[in-house]
């Protein structure tokens, strides 16, 4: 597998061929050698947008960033990937492209999983895990799976609703103009728009399908982060319990943060979200 990289102010993929082509923001800044670099992984029907705050504040504090659009997802062509292993031979192969030996993996919801199953079955290749809402298994409704399929803009509504916790703003969002559950819908009706393949239904099929998060769990050897949403109603917290057991019984740190937002941490409470990682990417770094 072939992958042509570019940045996101760059138009490097024009020349690449359509079945190649990825997409992956640095942040603003070009890597560095020598740097320790972190792969943000997005979930279902979003892509790399969805990390600005962190995947930027990390390129220029000390870091290198891939916050990469999954195949089928804005900017990387393909097709949609329907395994979640699958996701995670891709993101091996960017890695391979980029010139990466190891890296932090950060996963929100579908892209936690990615990054679990990434690290079991890649451990030299992941110094160490942040899942960020996360659960397993990550079941999703017969109702919400056929709406998808055959009423994606009533899937992306119902979505939209359950992946935030109140529809009052956050201090993070002080002024006018800002709208969290606007600025994601929009974001998920792009992606429909930009590819119409029924993304949203693969996506979440291929969540639902997964069966080996236990076994993942238990073959982790990195420290791992749990960043968890109080009121998540997508992800409960107690959904994720089953994995950050496991992955501690393998003797390796285990952190749990859990902050008073909803499905969409990221956009909720970008400052928490991003002084847990960024914390817990700090204390890695200097470790290792």
């Amino acid at each position: 597998m072939k992958f042509e990289l570019t940045t996101y102010l760059t138009d490097a993929l024009a020349d690449a061929p359509a079945e190649a082509q990825a997409y992956a923001y640095t942040g603003g800044r070009a890597p560095t050698a020598g740097l320790p670099t972190v792969v943000f992984i997005h979930g279902a029907q979003h892509d790399h947008s969805v990390w600005a705050m962190q995947s930027r504040y990390f390129a220029h504090h000390g870091f290198n960033v891939l916050a990469v659009d999954l195949p089928g997802h804005a900017r990387s062509t393909q097709a949609a990937l329907s395994e979640i292993g699958a996701m995670g031979d891709w993101l091996i192969a960017l890695l391979d492209a980029a010139g990466v030996e190891r890296a932090m993996l950060v996963g929100h919801s579908m892209g936690s999983l990615i990054a679990l199953d990434t690290a079991a079955r890649f451990p030299q290749r992941v110094s160490a895990l942040a899942l960020v809402a996360t659960a397993y298994p990550m079941q999703v409704s017969e109702a919400l799976l056929n709406a998808a399929l055959q009423r994606e803009p009533d899937a992306i509504d119902m979505v939209n609703v359950w992946s935030h916790s109140t529809i009052a703003a956050k201090p993070s969002f002080p002024g006018p103009g800002f709208w969290m559950h606007g600025s994601n819908q929009r974001l998920m009706e792009r992606i429909a728009h930009i590819n119409p393949a029924q993304v949203l239904h693969t996506d979440f099929a291929a969540c639902n399908a997964y069966s080996r998060g236990l076994e993942a769990a238990a073959q982790i050897r990195c420290p791992t982060l749990f960043v968890l949403g109080r009121r998540d109603q997508m992800t409960p917290l107690r959904a994720a319990l089953s994995l950050s057991t496991a992955i501690a019984a393998n003797g390796v740190t285990v952190e749990t943060i859990v902050i008073d937002a909803g499905h969409a941490i990221m956009s909720e409470r970008p400052d928490e979200t991003l002084d847990a990682l960024f914390i817990f990417a700090k204390e890695q770094a200097v470790a290792s």
